[in-house]
């Protein structure tokens, strides 16, 4: 598997989160940094994404929550780096009332088609972003979309663990994303 860079949400992810979890159990998961989790900047957490991609020796793949999906959005439009795809965990909906103003810079979401392959995971109850707002994104930025069933806001509350099935897709997802990074570069 590609390097991979873990790309919390705001307060980034507790220790009960699965991407904890992940990161704890795998040495070539390693985290991005921006300067503050509690009140995100766009600007520096763009900065520190874009640090992140440039310290890894291959293209990572990107293994975003919550406020990381949009964050994905708009790093994607500012930086021309490769990745070898992205991993979208419960994309938040800036229009909802459980999204936290000290995000209100992350609002304006980009919806042009992602530059690299990407898989929104949603779930079909979460609080943060409704199933049909994940589908739209998804359609928007050519992702696939995976719908995982009732997991809430897929966080360290819903209880997961160490998330088995998130892992799977996870594998899944890379395999398919070197197969056909092989395929376009022996066929073109």
């Amino acid at each position: 598997m590609s390097d991979i860079i873990i790309l919390p949400g705001i307060g980034g992810s507790g220790e009960t989160h699965w991407q904890t979890h992940w990161q704890r159990e795998n040495p070539d998961m390693r985290r991005f940094q921006p300067a503050d989790w509690d009140r995100p900047d766009l600007k520096d957490w763009i900065a520190a994404l874009d640090r992140a991609v440039s310290a890894a020796d291959q293209p990572p793949l990107l293994v975003a929550h919550s406020l990381a999906c949009l964050l994905v959005a708009h790093w994607q439009k500012a930086s021309t780096q490769p990745v070898a795809g992205a991993f979208l965990v419960s994309v938040p909906d800036p229009a909802s009332d459980a999204f936290p103003a000290d995000a209100s810079g992350f609002a304006k979401v980009p919806e042009d088609r992602f530059r690299f392959p990407s898989l929104v995971v949603a779930s079909v109850n979460d609080p943060f972003g409704s199933i049909g707002y994940q589908r739209t994104r998804a359609a928007q930025w050519g992702s696939d979309i995976v719908e995982a069933g009732p997991l809430g806001h897929v966080n360290g509350k819903s209880g997961l663990g160490d998330w088995p099935a998130g892992q799977t897709l996870l594998q899944t997802f890379a395999r398919e994303t070197a197969h056909r990074k092989a395929h376009a570069a022996c066929c073109q």
